[in-house]
């Protein structure tokens, strides 16, 4: 379904999915963080014949959004009712049809905590050893919460070597060395999966002693070993560099707007401390998550610019809203205001947190799409067919589809099919 936006300068998909999006919506990027401090990230590690190549490639407007689907981790970590790992698999091939460029697809957290997790290694596995067909290169993201966590995530990896890169850029750099090689041009399924990990702290002290069982200083303790060993790993050299890159590794920020248990008035300077924190770690990217959906327009502001002052740049951050009071698309167009061109999303509006009483679902990614393109962002991705798999996803499993957008667009269908 294509919406009737503005003409813009559209990028090609695949170029769209290269790296992050930079810079900012109606203000300029030097206006917002001209004096933010530059952390070195894995990124940067990369040789300069690396950097160039992907430079060459970069989208060349603003107007590209990159959208992570975390329908399938954060989408179903608290359902109740197992569901089967052919149905979870059949989500991320069919969801990865449709030009999403990140999908997060498990957590290897302990199954007594998480159960609905636990064939997370069996996710992975399968991603690895099957070529699954999509447009564009695609980032598979798995949390690890620990550094036992990260220790069976790693022993796959090692399992799979040269069946994986650390970024969509060095997919794409594989399958264009691969036809320059001679061999055939690459076909959507030929893409190396790229693989990222990541990481998950609270901003609050009650949440965080609810959800990971400590402290946030302990636990940013625990984190900076596990971003290090992490940092270990390193994927195919991409046919730029020969460099093995090192793997990208996301740090979640949970309850930046708002906690179930001590309420909306979160200090927006700790979460930006924690922030800088996990930066410093070696983080490639802070995605700030409103758990509760707590959050409103001037908070979010707030919070933006707490980050900016805290010499955190616009690209280096993510944000990942619930729609808990139907705040989380006003709240996206402060990020975009702000320059902020990540954000997550879950088909169907699927979600909850187990830790987070009363939280309702993800923002709906059939309404991101919907809402990006209506005010003439390109997002990349075939908002028909997100439409299709929210609809069966939550039939599958048994759940009311919370996305208006989904609804809509099959409403509008069926009543064009009966003209």
């Amino acid at each position: 379904m294509r919406l009737p936006t503005r003409p813009i300068a559209r990028a090609a998909a695949l170029r769209c999915c290269t790296q992050r999006p930079s810079s900012s919506f109606f203000m300029a990027p030097s206006a917002i963080a001209g004096n933010a401090r530059h952390f070195a990230t894995a990124q940067s590690m990369v040789d300069d014949a690396q950097a160039a190549a992907a430079a060459a490639t970069a989208p060349a407007s603003d107007n590209y959004v990159h959208i992570v689907e975390v329908g399938p981790r954060d989408g179903l970590q608290n359902e109740k009712r197992a569901i089967p790992l052919a149905t979870k698999i059949e989500l991320i091939e069919r969801l990865a049809k449709t030009g999403l460029p990140t999908i997060e697809a498990g957590s290897f957290v302990a199954p007594k905590w998480v159960p609905q997790m636990n064939n997370s290694a069996e996710i992975l596995q399968h991603v690895l050893q099957h070529k699954i067909s999509s447009p564009v290169p695609i980032s598979y993201a798995f949390l690890v919460p620990n550094t036992k966590g990260l220790a069976n995530a790693a022993a796959i990896l090692q399992q799979h070597a040269g069946r994986y890169v650390a970024d969509v850029a060095d997919a794409k750099a594989a399958a264009e060395a691969a036809t320059t090689n001679g061999e055939e041009a690459a076909q959507p399924s030929s893409f190396l999966p790229a693989v990222e990990l990541a990481v998950f702290a609270a901003a609050t002290e009650s949440f965080s002693q609810k959800n990971l069982n400590c402290d946030i200083a302990t636990s940013l303790d625990r984190f900076r070993d596990v971003i290090r060993e992490a940092k270990q790993i390193t994927a195919a050299a991409a046919a730029a560099s020969g460099t093995p890159v090192p793997l990208r590794v996301r740090a979640y920020i949970s309850t930046v707007l708002g906690c179930p248990f001590e309420g909306p008035d979160v200090d927006p300077k700790r979460v930006a401390e924690i922030a800088t924190d996990f930066m410093e770690m070696g983080a490639d990217e802070i995605a700030l998550g409103d758990t509760t959906g707590m959050g409103t327009a001037p908070r979010t502001k707030d919070l933006l610019r707490s980050m900016t002052a805290a010499g955190i740049r616009n690209e280096d951050v993510a944000l990942h809203f619930h729609d808990t009071y139907g705040q989380a698309l006003v709240n996206t167009a402060v990020g975009l205001e702000h320059g902020i061109r990540t954000f997550d999303s879950s088909v169907g509006g699927l979600g909850g947190c187990p830790y987070s009483p009363g939280a309702t679902g993800n923002v709906a990614t059939e309404n991101m799409v919907y809402f990006l393109e209506s005010l003439g962002m390109d997002t990349g991705v075939d908002l028909d067919a997100v439409t299709d798999i929210g609809a069966w996803i939550t039939g599958e499993i048994g759940k009311a589809n919370d996305s208006s957008v989904g609804k809509a667009v099959l409403g509008a269908r069926l009543r064009e099919s009966k003209l």
